[in-house]
């Protein structure tokens, strides 16, 4: 019992206890969406061209030819938590589109046992409660041409609400800018995430915090700070399309991930940190995809003391028919060492199935 209680006292610190700033806060929203590009490590900062580009890379939004919508499901943790995806996007003109976005990542029924031994110090079960975590993301995106041949741009302005039962909540607000270029069967590809900082401010209940308190003695007696600053981060990418005989096309694409902070990055300074990922996606008459990718590789120091190079290999296939798109990924969420593995579904429609167009 002491250990449940234990784990739930870490749980709240370390989701509200919030740092001037913290370079992981709001990690929730690196994860990734709709299981084509997890299929290949995320690598699509270039050539992302649909509904899920709001996420990706606005600026691929306007190649939108029909408004389209997306979701995701995901179990991570042994079906811990839950993650779940909503987008649409539609094309405004030829020259711009907008798109909608809203993310869940969340635990549910976390057993509260900060009460069960009453006054008396008698235990009762009937005292124990149930809570959820959650942390929840909208994002608005809007696109457009711009008169150079084939460069594009885009921007996402997200609303952030992270919830954790009773005990505190926040609201954070960001932005993202993307550019595409292509030229060619080249593409390229920026994407710069929560470029004016994103900041998280919480609100905390100072009652139900004093329930923690108590708990525990000596444990979590100060209140955590109120506010949490999410740093921006940076996506490069180039991509190529190979076409064989009209019904075969291998698309291929390498990303550079900077984070503006030390870490275990397999290039890291006290200033920058970068790590590479690799995907590619081999199709067959714009029917049946095969995907695969490597990512996130980063020093690991081993019990001995050596450093090993860690990295999350990822596969996936997916299948397309009349504006009906399902995608599987097969994601190591660790490294490619014993870490638990991930089912990732998703689905995209095209509009039209619906009866209408985009335009």
């Amino acid at each position: 019992m002491k250990k449940t209680l234990t784990i739930l006292i870490a749980l709240f610190t370390i989701a509200a206890s919030a740092q001037a700033v913290r370079p992981y806060s709001n990690e929730f929203l690196n994860i990734g969406v709709d299981a084509a590009a997890l299929g290949m490590a995320n690598a699509v900062t270039a050539t992302t061209r649909d509904v899920n580009s709001g996420y990706w890379n606005p600026a691929g939004l306007v190649h939108l030819e029909d408004n389209q919508i997306s979701l995701m499901h995901a179990a991570y943790f042994a079906n811990i938590a839950n993650y779940d995806y909503l987008a649409f996007a539609k094309p405004l003109d030829d020259q711009s589109a907008i798109g909608i976005s809203l993310i869940r990542f969340g635990v549910d029924d976390i057993l509260n046992t900060t009460q069960l031994i009453d006054e008396q110090g008698n235990i009762d079960y009937n005292r124990i409660s149930l809570f959820s975590t959650a942390d929840y993301a909208m994002t608005f995106s809007y696109a457009r041409r711009l008169p150079l041949d084939g460069l594009n741009v885009g921007a996402n302005a997200k609303i952030v609400r992270r919830i954790i039962g009773d005990f505190a909540s926040s609201w954070g607000f960001g932005l993202d800018v993307g550019v595409q270029f292509k030229k060619g069967k080249w593409d390229i590809g920026l994407m710069a995430r929560d470029i004016t900082t994103t900041v998280n401010a919480w609100s905390i209940d100072e009652e139900e915090f004093a329930t923690i308190s108590e708990a525990v003695e000596g444990q979590n007696q100060e209140l955590p700070e109120s506010t949490e600053i999410t740093i921006p981060k940076l996506q490069f990418g180039v991509g190529r399309l190979w076409e064989f005989h009209h019904d075969y096309e291998l698309r291929a694409e390498i990303d550079l991930n900077f984070r503006f902070v030390q870490t275990n990055d397999i290039i890291s300074s006290s200033s920058v940190s970068v790590t590479p990922a690799l995907g590619f996606e081999f199709g067959y008459a714009q029917l049946v995809y095969v995907r695969g990718g490597v990512g996130n590789f980063q020093n690991i120091t081993q019990l001995d003391g050596t450093d090993n190079i860690g990295f999350q290999p990822n596969i996936g296939v997916g299948f397309k028919f009349k504006g009906i798109h399902v995608d599987y990924a097969l994601t190591d969420i660790g490294d490619q060492s014993a870490a638990i593995y991930s089912n990732v579904f998703s689905v995209k429609l095209d509009w039209s199935l619906f009866g209408g167009r985009g335009r």
